[in-house]
């Protein structure tokens, strides 16, 4: 192994430089604004986990998975993702207190990567979680308020995709028979590898009629007429059920005005295997990766000893940030310059600017090289050197 140098950072790792700090601080506040507004509470969960509950539940892959032992040999792991980690802290604590919960996050997680190609393996996340409502009227709310939460970061060109876990695992089921079958033709569609998801189709062993039933399922996308087209492809009871759930969240995602930014997609699938129902995706311009995604889970809660249903999203604030492409102005400090024997004149100016509600930088001209350089990033300056009564610039 060569010797690595100096500044080089673990891969995926990130540095977050000042003016991009201050954009992602005020995206994150305004999204926390918009969840808190709509009755949710934030929680922290820690940054370690156990691997047997949290680092299994999460259904990312174990070789994503950064993992250590801690003293007495346990196998610890950096979480991957915060849904499960709440769903934790609900089953042993929070459900017994009441239900439904809603609860919201803002927290980094973390994924390996064997090589960078861009891809983060420490990002931050903020989202919501609600617990304890099974009902549709639970999935639009989620929905509605990741449409608030967009809007109130700054974003107004957004789509979100909307399918159904339910629907494709029926369809999969009646078709190919087999869960191994199944989760070849999934993969393509997670991939978003539709040439390959064709070409595979197409050398299955399968009748000319369910080979097209097959294909006919990648154009089910689009406007709530795609639904109807759906019906025509699925036999029995179980699919048709998830059809008409969503239908009925869209319906209700109209009554909250939002329905303008939803579209179906009955291909999208995740590769987070806890999904049960609704899922959804959504995109923003210029970014060419989702910038969020989320859905129902009424299984995971079980394997923390609490069944109980669920539905939830999660956005990632680096893509946001992408999607925002201007970047916020770093706000305005006045710099009070000073020598050392007016020093304790410049601490009281700089301490009365404060108290007014300034952004104050003091500092001893001693420590600077080039003051006229160093001045070219201030606001305003005051100073406080010599015998001169100071002055502003």
């Amino acid at each position: 192994m060569s010797k690595l140098l100096m500044f080089e950072k673990p891969v995926g790792m990130r540095d977050t430089l000042p003016h991009i700090y201050e954009t992602k601080r005020k995206l994150k506040e305004a999204a926390e604004s918009a969840m808190r507004s709509w009755g949710y509470r934030f929680i922290e969960t820690p940054a370690l986990e156990y691997y047997e509950t949290v680092g299994d539940a999460s259904a990312i892959l174990d070789r994503q998975l950064f993992k250590l032992l801690d003293q007495q040999g346990n196998t610890l792991v950096l979480r991957p993702d915060m849904t499960a980690p709440i769903a934790r802290v609900a089953a042993a604590k929070l459900l017994k207190e009441r239900v439904p919960l809603r609860l919201a996050y803002s927290a980094s997680v973390y994924r390996a990567q064997q090589r960078e190609g861009g891809r983060a393996a420490e990002f931050e996340q903020i989202g919501v979680e609600m617990i304890g409502d099974n009902t549709m009227s639970a999935d639009a709310e989620v929905i509605a308020l990741l449409v608030s939460v967009m809007k109130q970061a700054g974003l107004e060109n957004f789509q979100l995709s909307l399918g159904h876990i339910r629907f494709t695992d029926e369809l999969f089921r009646q078709i190919l028979g087999t869960e191994e079958r199944s989760e070849q033709l999934r993969r393509f569609l997670y991939e978003k590898n539709y040439v390959g998801y064709r070409e595979h189709v197409k050398s299955l062993p399968l009748s000319s009629i369910d080979k097209q039933r097959l294909l006919q399922f990648l154009s089910l996308s689009g406007g709530i007429e795609c639904l109807d087209e759906a019906v025509k492809l699925v036999e029995g009871s179980a699919g048709i059920e998830a059809l008409d759930e969503l239908k009925s969240v869209f319906s209700r995602l109209q009554e909250y005005g939002v329905d303008q930014y939803v579209t179906f997609d009955l291909p999208l699938v995740s590769h987070m295997s806890y999904y049960t129902g609704l899922v959804f995706e959504v995109y923003a311009d210029g970014v060419g990766a989702p910038v969020g995604n989320g859905g129902r889970y009424d299984d995971l809660l079980q394997k923390f000893g609490y069944p109980a249903g669920a539905t939830g999203f999660g956005l990632r604030v680096d893509f946001l940030l992408e999607a925002l492409e201007q970047l916020e102005e770093e706000a305005g400090v006045h710099c009070v310059l000073f020598s050392n024997e007016r020093r304790i004149e410049a601490i009281q100016e700089a301490q009365k600017r404060r108290a007014a509600g300034e952004y104050v930088l003091l500092q001893d001209v001693a420590g600077v090289k080039d003051v006229d350089k160093f001045t070219e990033t201030c606001k305003s300056v005051t100073f406080f050197v010599g015998k001169s009564t100071g002055g502003n610039a």
